[in-house]
C-alpha cells in the first residue's frame, strides 16, 4: 500500500523541523560554550545529533515507502539569551512544539488508518515524552542549584558526562 500523500508531506515537513531543532540546539551549545559552561554545551551538541538522527529515521521511512524526501531550507534560529535559564526554557517550549507536530502527523496517519506510520510514530511519541521530561528537569535543576556558583559548576560537570549514542531503535 502506498503512503498517503498528506501523511508523506507531513513527515517530510517533520524532517525539516527535526533539522531546524538540530540548528537550534547548536545555538544553545554555542551560548553555553561562550559562557564557559562546557557541560551544558555538550548536552546541546548531543541533542543536536539526536535531532539529526530523528530526521534520518523519517527520511529512511519515506524512502522505504517509495517517497523521495524533499529537503527544504532550514531557517536560521534567531534567539538571543539574557541568562543561563533562557535556553533551557526555550528548549522546553521547542520540545512541546515538536510534540504537537508529531501528534499531528500521528493524527493524519490515524485518519487514513496507516498503521505502519502510526507504529513508526509511536517511537517518536515516546521519545518526545522523554525529551519534555529532560527539558523540564534541566529547568528545575537550574532554578534549584544554578544560581549558586558551586551548584552551577556541579550541574555543568554532570551534563559534561553525557555521551552520544546513535539512535538505532529504528533502521535508518
Amino acid at each position: 500500500m502506498a503512503l498517503d500523500t498528506h501523511v508523506s508531506e507531513m513527515l517530510n515537513t517533520q524532517i525539516n523541523k527535526e533539522l531546524y531543532s538540530a540548528y537550534l540546539y547548536l545555538t544553545f551549545a554555542d551560548y553555553y560554550d561562550a559562557r564557559g559552561l562546557k557541560g551544558f554545551a555538550n548536552w546541546y551538541v548531543i541533542q543536536s545529533q539526536e535531532e539529526v538522527d530523528h530526521a534520518r529515521i523519517l527520511r529512511r521511512y519515506l524512502l522505504d515507502n517509495e517517497v523521495t524526501p524533499k529537503m527544504e531550507a532550514i531557517a536560521q534560529p534567531d534567539l538571543t539569551f539574557s541568562d543561563d535559564l533562557a535556553p533551557l526554557k526555550a528548549a522546553l517550549e521547542h520540545e512541546q512544539f515538536i510534540t504537537r507536530s508529531i501528534e499531528e502527523c500521528y493524527g493524519a496517519a490515524r485518519e487514513v488508518l496507516d498503521l505502519r506510520t502510526m507504529k513508526l510514530l509511536d517511537w517518536f511519541v515516546e521519545e518526545q515524552g522523554e525529551e519534555e521530561v529532560n527539558a523540564q528537569d534541566m529547568i528545575t535543576n537550574m532554578e534549584l542549584f544554578g544560581t549558586d556558583p558551586m551548584g552551577l559548576y556541579n550541574l555543568d560537570r554532570e551534563y559534561q558526562s553525557r555521551a552520544y549514542t546513535q539512535q538505532t531503535t529504528l533502521v535508518m
